[in-house]
């Protein structure tokens, strides 16, 4: 029996309820890695018709969200955190090779903070990683990939700092 959104947000609020810091995100990543390797649930919400960014549920108690993504063709973004949240991109289809950052100098508002750049991997399908907050990172894909996101909160909502390698 395939897996269902719901039983997943539930098993993902229970696991970030009882243990809400990195131990508890762990379990969310290894339950995660699990749902991208069925067929049904990644073709039912990663389905041609979902766009770059979809958030398909946003936990009502703990504000956590789980989202769709399908990114068309090559995209890179560039060094960030996700502030005072955590992420935890689970890769479904394609790759995506995955930077990650020291941080040299602090952002502010006004002056982007500067980064060095400390490790490269790919993330394949069935893959998930967990960054937590202040943990730097930029994505690089050289084609089309979809991916399932759980963020500690709607980062749609968050601003952030912005970050240039040196």
């Amino acid at each position: 029996m395939g897996h269902t959104l719901e039983q997943f947000s539930r098993q993902c609020h229970d696991f970030l309820k009882n243990n809400p810091g990195p131990a508890g995100r762990e379990k969310v990543a290894g339950l995660l890695k699990e749902i991208l390797l069925d067929k049904e649930f990644i073709e039912k919400h990663l389905h041609a018709n979902v766009g770059e960014r979809e958030v398909i549920y946003e936990d009502p108690e703990l504000g956590f969200c789980v989202v769709a993504h399908n990114y068309p063709g090559a995209k890179n973004s560039t060094p960030h955190d996700h502030a005072h949240s955590w992420a935890i991109y689970g890769q479904a289809r394609g790759e995506t090779e995955m930077c990650d950052y020291e941080l040299i100098e602090a952002a502010t508002a006004d002056k982007p903070g500067k980064v060095k750049l400390t490790k490269r991997y790919k993330l394949v399908p069935g893959v998930a990683h967990v960054y937590n907050e202040g943990d730097l990172h930029s994505p690089e894909r050289k084609a089309s990939t979809s991916l399932i996101r759980v963020e500690g909160t709607n980062m749609a909502k968050v601003t952030r700092f912005k970050f240039e390698a040196i």
